[in-house]
Formats: structure tokens, C-alpha cells, sequence
């Protein structure tokens, strides 16, 4: 019997080591499954009593510029192909809506409108310092306003400029001929007061030479007389 009794210890001894590894792995795979369950339910628990940041709307600068470049060039055609009245109709209500509220965007359509040759209300030089104005707070305007401004600045003073230049000109060029007038007329002049001087002097010695035939007569119709004394 001992030996039997010998073998029964040694199978539980060898058995023992192995079953503790199992019992290891069973609540090592149980820890893992329960923290898995909690935090799945702490995600489900924060995804219904949190929402999500709603994305700001984003805003296309090309295409924003684009069309506000669009609606200035659109509004441009109109006055220059328009007639008189929906001229006059298109520059008051620029007019009007500046005067109420002046915003950047509606004094640089009025400065366009009023920059825009080819109508009875165009006004250059008012629409030169309504740009500089805009020109001194650039940051008030979109990239696409503030290439617009400094483009039609630049045009209305090259504008300016050639009609300041043309206006030099012409007036250089009446002051010519206005002095080139007054030389000819001075020049005329004295010729009419030497042609005037000469025939004077001419009459005069014309006088002289009659006063001298009249003596010259008078002698020669007394001689004859004396002689027959």
C-alpha cells in the first residue's frame, strides 16, 4: 500500500503547478474583458452626453473676391453702356447709399462709378480722393477691393496727370501764339507809323515844292513888267 499511497502524492504534486497557470490566465483574460466592457461604456456614455464642435464655416477667399470683383465689373458695364437717365439713376443710388452708411465697399463703388468716364456725373478728382481715402486703411478692404482701388488710382492719376499736362500745353501753346499775335501787331503797327511818317514828310516836301513853283511863278510874271520901265 505504501507504494500506491507514494504514487498518488507524486500525480498531485505534478498536477498542482500545472492547474495554477490556467486560474492565472482565466482572471488575467477576466480583468481585461471587464476593463474592455468599461471603458466602451464610458465612450458610449460620453459620446451621448457631449457633441461634437461644429466646424466653422469655411469661407473661400478666391471665390468670395471673385464675386465681389464680378458684381463691381457687372455694375461698371451697366453705367457705360447705359442710357442717360439709368446713368444718372445708377450714380444716386451709389450716392445715396454712401451717404447712409459710407462702408468701405460702398465708397469704393462710388469712386468707381464716379472714375468711370463716359457719363455727364463723372468726376475724377472726387473719385481720386475718395480712393486715397481708402488707400490710407487698406486693411478695410478685401485683397481683391484693394488691388481694384490701387489699379483704378493709378489709372485716374495717369488720367489727371495727362490732362494736367494737356492743359499745360495748350495754355503754353495760346500764350505763343498770343505773343507771336502781339509781335506781328507791334510789328504792323510800326510800319503803319513809318508808312504814316513818310507820307507826312512826303506832303511836306510836296508843300515845299509847291511854295517854291508859286515864288518861282511869281517872280517870272513880275519881270516882264519891270523890263518894259
Amino acid at each position: 500500500m505504501l507504494p500506491e499511497r507514494t504514487e498518488v502524492l507524486l500525480r498531485n504534486r505534478t498536477a498542482a503547478p500545472r492547474g495554477r497557470p490556467c486560474a492565472r490566465r482565466g482572471a488575467t483574460g477576466g480583468a481585461l474583458a471587464a476593463a474592455a466592457v468599461l471603458i466602451g461604456a464610458g465612450c458610449s456614455s460620453l459620446g451621448l452626453g457631449q457633441r461634437a464642435p461644429t466646424p466653422s464655416p469655411v469661407i473661400k477667399t478666391a471665390s468670395a473676391g471673385s464675386t465681389v470683383l464680378g458684381e463691381y465689373l457687372l455694375l461698371l458695364q451697366k453705367l457705360v453702356q447705359g442710357t442717360p437717365s439709368q446713368q444718372a439713376e445708377i450714380v444716386a443710388n451709389a450716392q445715396r447709399d454712401y451717404d447712409v452708411a459710407p462702408t468701405p465697399s460702398r465708397e469704393l463703388k462710388l469712386a468707381l462709378i464716379l472714375g468711370t468716364p463716359g457719363h455727364p456725373v463723372a468726376d475724377l478728382p472726387r473719385a481720386q480722393g475718395l480712393l486715397r481715402e481708402l488707400m490710407a486703411n487698406p486693411e478695410m478692404l478685401l485683397p481683391v477691393e484693394r488691388a481694384l482701388t490701387f489699379l483704378e488710382l493709378s489709372l485716374i492719376d495717369d488720367h489727371l496727370t495727362l490732362e494736367s499736362e494737356n492743359r499745360r500745353l495748350q495754355n503754353d501753346a495760346v500764350r505763343a501764339d498770343q505773343q507771336r499775335m502781339a509781335n506781328a501787331n507791334h510789328r504792323l503797327q510800326a510800319e503803319l507809323d513809318e508808312n504814316a511818317r513818310l507820307r507826312r514828310e512826303l506832303e511836306e516836301a510836296r508843300a515845299k515844292l509847291d511854295a517854291i513853283a508859286n515864288i518861282e511863278r511869281s517872280l517870272n510874271e513880275r519881270k516882264p513888267g519891270s523890263t518894259g520901265r
